[in-house]
């Protein structure tokens, strides 16, 4: 199954293949300040899954991780590891929002103090363990 999705002006369009190898809501301090709000809910996706068209530029917020947005409107759309070779894509980016709903939240303990977590879902303090 194929789903499509882009930014805020149209400008880049992706679209991913297959399933997601999970679907989360990261809680840390790097995606907050990445994404400009209290987390970042996406899909994982190898990057052979995903084709992207259009102009992208991409911050090194880390040596494993390069931020992903469009360069026109500044829509933030993935978060790309380099190792292993997957793109986490925002859930809010896909044309249907609700494609997939994410499956647990992780580094929960750097969420900020106002959020509620009272969906059920399983809750790590940092990543999901192994």
């Amino acid at each position: 199954m194929s789903r499509e999705g882009g930014c805020l002006c149209g400008a880049v369009r992706f679209t991913v293949e297959g399933e997601p190898l999970n679907v989360r809501v990261c809680h840390c301090r790097s995606c907050q300040k990445a994404m400009g709000s209290p987390f970042f809910a996406r899909a994982l996706f190898p990057h052979r899954a995903l084709s992207v068209e259009g102009e992208t530029a991409r911050y090194p917020s880390s040596e494993a991780l390069d931020r992903v947005f469009c360069k026109t409107c500044g829509s933030r759309l993935f978060a790309w590891r380099k190792s292993p070779a997957v793109a986490g894509v925002a859930l809010a980016a896909f044309d249907d929002s609700n494609a997939f709903a994410p499956t647990e939240h992780i580094w929960v303990s750097e969420k900020m103090r106002w959020v509620k977590l009272d969906d059920g879902l399983p809750q790590y303090p940092g990543t999901v363990p192994q």
